[in-house]
């Protein structure tokens, strides 16, 4: 991670148990990911950018990519529109955003290893504490929107042939339909 320094010196702890060796501050600092506090995690997900590049990055084939070929993915996505037809212009864009902000930002939370010299980017140690919350985000929710407007359009429906065929129906229709949105409410509840 390019904000944190080297140890110059390296500084041994002990045990009380003789059978164990001493350990190294750098020996500990390089194979556990620091737990990343909610606040930072919201941090780095609330931007769509950069939810982009951890999903590209989860799913490459290659340990490292290059900014340019991410840069262009993330272009297309959010230009709707094939790599091969997004002009220079529109990669730039999101080149110089990923590289002046997005990148640095998920690189100092060691989610990613940015070498901005280099151009080439890779997952970091805490990258995978935010794969629960990007997981979330991707499984299907109920539309909720569609129920109710399929409900609505079901009510008028009943309500304009209850008009037309008998006023006195109305009522009944009215309080079903009430009671439809009723139902429909309490499982919108129960299910978030």
């Amino acid at each position: 991670m390019s904000s944190k320094t080297a140890p110059t010196e390296a500084t041994q702890t002990h045990s009380d148990d003789p059978t164990t060796p001493p350990t190294t501050d750098v020996e500990t600092d390089s194979t556990t990911a620091d737990p990343l506090s909610l606040d930072l995690v919201f941090e780095v997900l609330k931007n769509e950018r950069r939810r982009r590049v951890l999903k590209y990055l989860s799913e490459s084939s290659s340990e490292t990519v290059s900014l340019s070929d991410l840069a262009e993915h993330i272009a297309a996505i959010e230009n709707d529109k094939p790599e091969k037809a997004l002009s220079s212009q529109e990669r730039k864009r999101v080149y110089v955003g990923l590289y002046q902000c997005h990148l640095p930002k998920m690189d100092d939370t060691n989610v990613i290893d940015f070498d901005g010299n280099r151009g080439t980017i890779a997952l970091g140690d805490n990258a995978e504490q935010l794969y629960p919350f990007l997981d979330a985000e991707d499984e299907a929710q109920r539309p909720w929107p569609k129920y109710y407007l399929a409900h609505t359009a079901l009510s008028l429906t009943l309500f304009g042939v209850g008009l037309l065929v008998a006023p006195a129906v109305l009522t009944p229709v009215f309080g079903l339909s009430l009671l439809g949105f009723g139902l429909l409410g309490s499982a919108q509840l129960t299910a978030e």
